[in-house]
């Protein structure tokens, strides 16, 4: 028997649960929230640290993996077959030339590369659109050069004068790959001049007047609605939006409402369902100060959680179905906790016309589509919406990769570039690491291009087989994506990722000598593709027929696209084995000629 589960991998720094199914219903008895991905810089730095030593002709810089790193061991084992240590010292020297420069960014672009890494990234190995460049992804490449960028700017604030030059030739070095790879993956905004942005210039506008500050202006994009638009050719680095925290909704503001010295008295009851609650009435204060806010939302969000009946229909065969009904099933059970009893105990505070089922349903999705966890000055983490930064939309290559942390010295919260974004050009954020079934149940949408975390993991019953279980293994789970990602297709490789396949040998093979001949280990693979391929051959049945979506709603467009997503996943394992079994007949036809 095999249990698959759509999941979101861990963001590198805001552990979010695998699963709605676990998520949801176990973190709090109330309301938990997805949230916008956050990348601080001293969350990054958890992976590598930095200390600088000057000396009289340049400068060094020791690039350390931390041994708190979850995947410690396997970096370092990576490391090591790069020829790097656990602390690396790269020497900068004031005469280096071009082509030294060149080098020095190559060493410490493959020691970031790899303390970069998260769990997919390990597990799965390179991507084959990467392979050239010598990149594990495109997140990966672009973490690592933002990385070094960081090092190189702190290095810059504290040198010498004649320091400067080498590491600003350094510095521009790391740019200009920024810009060869960020180029390649440039995507062409198309403006639907059929919308006006009315109500979004009056927020951009009161935003102005309480300090906001933004190189953005707000259009309909052909295909993806609402989003934010470079005035002008921006640079990495570039802060494009600044929002003070004067105009950020957090749990302060309930504190200082009428409803929470009523909330304050429910037992276990969390910030993030009180903000939901006051956001339920607050939207409809006309003199409220986030009016300008709350008149750009829409209607309707149109996430999976709204999804109806046809739609819910169409996903069957896919785990998601499941996942959606659990995911309305506890939040009707969350709102019938609330309601009617506080509009009845308190219906000045509570009116029963604003606190029905659909408005408790809209609310969750606000929170679940539009709030982003932001570290305060204080140093506490707290769920906020964040006036005009909304309109920002996911991008599986983003421009904007860190953010999350409000600046002590100015107060605000700032977006900066990861990488360049051109006049006229839609400027992108990462909501974080997201799968497809995330991205359905909780914004409503699958993003442009290959996901690498549409993953489908793989919990094989092995209890019968005898399985020695393998102590240097570094995966306790397993897990597939679309073979067409993988670089390496040929015999013992398959397309299949590594990890997956040695925990299948050993669980099929009743041999424990790892010493065994080339043929028994050509019918041992034979074995683990046939059986493998079943299952994945009853899934493929399990989805059923290929349904047209032309003429049909929008939560069933979106139902099929994601049974599609799946559909092309199940179907790229299949030919993976199928194509594999091929190869070994091919093999083992030679091992009998042989004997």
């Amino acid at each position: 028997p095999i249990s698959l589960l759509i999941v979101l991998l861990k963001p590198l720094s805001l552990s979010l649960s695998l699963s709605l199914s676990l998520a949801l219903f176990t973190v709090s008895k109330f309301l938990t929230f997805a949230l916008f991905h956050i990348a601080e810089m001293e969350d990054i730095q958890l992976c590598l640290s930095s200390k600088n030593r000057e000396t009289d002709d340049g400068c060094s810089i020791a690039l350390e993996l931390s041994e708190s790193d979850p995947f410690f061991d396997l970096k370092k084992k990576l490391l090591n077959e790069k020829g790097f240590g656990i602390k690396e010292v790269v020497h900068l020297k004031r005469s280096s030339c071009p082509d030294s420069i060149i080098d020095t960014l190559n060493r410490m672009l493959q020691i970031a590369r790899i303390t970069h890494l998260d769990e997919a990234e390990l597990y799965f190995g390179e991507v084959k659109e990467c392979l050239s460049l010598g990149a594990y992804s495109p997140r990966n490449e672009m973490e690592a050069l933002n990385f070094i960028l960081s090092l190189i700017d702190t290095s810059l604030s504290r040198k010498k004068h004649m320091q400067i030059v080498f590491l600003r030739d350094l510095r521009y070095a790391v740019v200009d790959r920024i810009h060869e790879f960020g180029g390649k993956n440039k995507v062409v905004t198309k403006l639907d001049e059929k919308y006006n942005c009315d109500k979004e210039k009056c927020l951009v506008e009161w935003g102005e007047s309480n300090g906001v500050r933004t190189k953005l202006q707000i259009a309909y994009v052909e295909g993806a609605g609402r989003g934010a638009i470079a005035m002008e050719n921006l640079e990495v680095g570039d802060t494009v939006l600044e929002i003070p925290v004067s105009v950020i909704i957090s749990e302060e503001l309930v504190y200082k409402s009428e409803m929470y010295h009523i909330l304050e008295k429910i037992d276990g009851i969390s910030s993030e369902t009180m903000l939901l609650l006051w956001s339920m009435k607050e939207k409809h204060i006309c003199n409220s100060k986030f009016k300008n806010y709350f008149n750009t939302l829409p209607e309707e969000f149109n996430t999976g959680l709204s999804f109806g009946v046809d739609a819910i229909m169409a996903l069957d065969g896919t785990p998601l179905i499941e996942e959606i009904i659990q995911a309305k099933e506890h939040l009707h059970s969350q709102y019938d906790e609330l309601f009617p009893a506080l509009s009845s105990d308190h219906p000045d505070i509570f009116p029963p016309e604003l606190y029905t089922w659909e408005q408790f349903l809209w609310a969750c999705e606000l929170w679940y589509s539009n709030s982003m966890k932001v570290k305060f000055a204080d140093g506490k983490l707290r769920t906020c919406l964040i006036p005009v930064a909304g309109f920002l939309n996911h991008s599986l290559l983003p421009h904007i990769m860190l953010y999350g942390k409000v600046n002590a010295a100015t107060n605000s919260l700032k977006f900066s570039l990861s990488r360049p974004c051109s006049k006229g050009e839609q400027c992108f954020l990462s909501y974080g690491n997201l799968s497809g079934s995330h991205l359905v149940t909780f914004y409503g949408f699958l993003p442009q291009g290959d996901n690498l975390y549409d993953v489908i993991p793989v919990d094989i019953d092995v209890a019968q087989t005898g399985c020695i279980e393998d102590s240097t293994s570094n995966w306790t789970t397993h897990m597939v994506r679309g073979t067409w990602l993988s670089n390496n297709h040929t015999i013992f490789y398959y397309g299949l990722p590594s990890p997956l396949l040695d925990y299948l040998r050993r669980a099929w093979s009743t041999d424990s000598c790892i010493d065994i001949l080339q043929k028994a280990k050509l019918g041992i693979d034979t074995e683990v593709l046939e059986n493998l391929g079943s299952i994945f051959n009853d899934m493929m049945d399990n989805l059923g027929d290929y349904v047209d979506s032309e003429n049909t709603s929008w939560d069933v467009k979106l139902a099929l696209k994601f049974k599609g997503l799946q559909r092309r996943i199940m179907s790229s394992v299949l030919a993976s084995c199928l194509a594999g079994i091929k190869l070994l007949e091919i093999e083992l036809s030679k091992c009998v000629i042989e004997v």
